[in-house]
């Protein structure tokens, strides 16, 4: 029986997640593993956003700072539990990018990507400057989530390190999963229509304005999810998750791998995260090797990294 793309990408998302800590030459490389699937996540929203409907966001770490600090001042402030801590800042980034989606999203191109920006640059200034709930610059402890306890409890032996890689690795499955069907979905191919010509799209009955709000929403709850799980698993936050290095971090892990796959995305995402552990005795030429590969990639790979490389494969085979 042949295997549908979906069905495809789910199983080797799920092989990839099962045997690469066979080659963990250490525990710490689990704790890589765990940021991999987090920024993962935040780059598969971004599929949505971007590879689907064609919009471009410079703010989505805005959402990430949001979901983060939920998980930081609620246990503390009102004595939430962490994992609804979660849900709840999912929802508060949801209805506040509902809000200030409907106003910017009637732009386009670089005037779109500017007001994203500013909007991520105030959610990161209002964290900074509000030191009396986040703890300012300095930034504050995150409560632990309290499950890996009850895990062990139960007899699960784990480090912190395999329990996040398994925990975020549930997440990033369940996120592209649902991607996916998205995706093959009528919705889906509604956001692809609207990503080719807007014009084209609204002629054939497509309410562009809606999609694209919806687009935009589904993201911004998938940063914030993303940035809750940071939190939690670091146990400790900055406002620098909100700042605009992380947004741009975000939206070259997506095109680097390839803003139109969601398998290729997370691609981006494990390579923008792992090199860097890779390239450390490089010292002060890290950036400059990150930024050299990246420009090599858009100049001989425009579709991105896993999109052009399964081409070429594929063109070989033939």
């Amino acid at each position: 029986m042949k295997l549908t793309a979906k069905q495809a990408t789910l199983l080797v998302l799920a092989i990839l997640i099962v045997v690469a800590p066979f080659f963990f030459p250490s525990g710490y490389y689990y704790r890589v593993g765990a940021l991999i699937f987090v920024n993962g996540l935040a780059v598969t929203g971004l599929v949505i956003l971007i590879g689907y409907a064609g919009q471009i966001s410079l703010g989505h770490a805005g959402f990430a700072g949001i979901g983060a600090y939920a998980c930081a001042i609620a246990p503390v402030e009102f004595g939430i539990p962490p994992v609804l801590a979660m849900i709840g800042g999912a929802v508060i980034s949801g209805v506040l990018a509902w809000i200030i989606g409907r106003p910017i999203l009637r732009l386009h191109g670089y005037y779109l990507a500017v007001a994203t920006l500013g909007f991520g640059i105030l959610v990161s200034m209002v964290l900074t400057n509000e030191s009396q709930w986040t703890g300012g610059p300095d930034g504050m402890a995150v409560n632990d989530i309290g499950l890996r306890a009850i895990l062990m409890d139960m007899g699960w032996q784990m480090s912190a390190g395999q329990f996040w890689y398994g925990f975020s690795a549930i997440f990033l499955f369940v996120g592209a999963w649902l991607a996916l069907n998205l995706f093959g979905s009528p919705t889906g191919r509604a956001l692809r229509a609207l990503h080719g010509s807007e014009v084209a799209a609204m002629t054939v009955g497509v309410n562009v304005p809606r999609l694209k709000l919806h687009a935009f929403v589904i993201s911004a709850v998938y940063a914030s999810v993303s940035g809750s799980l940071l939190a939690l698993m670091n146990r400790f936050i900055t406002p620098d998750v909100a700042g605009f290095m992380h947004s741009v971090e975000m939206v070259v892990m997506a095109v680097l791998g390839g803003v139109g796959s969601v398998l290729g995305a997370i691609f981006g995402a494990a390579i923008l995260t792992a090199l860097p552990q890779a390239l450390t005795f490089f010292h002060e030429y890290e950036h400059l090797l990150l930024g050299l590969i990246m420009i090599l990639v858009m100049i001989f790979m425009p579709a991105g990294l896993l999109p052009s490389l399964l081409r070429r494969f594929r063109g070989r085979e033939e």
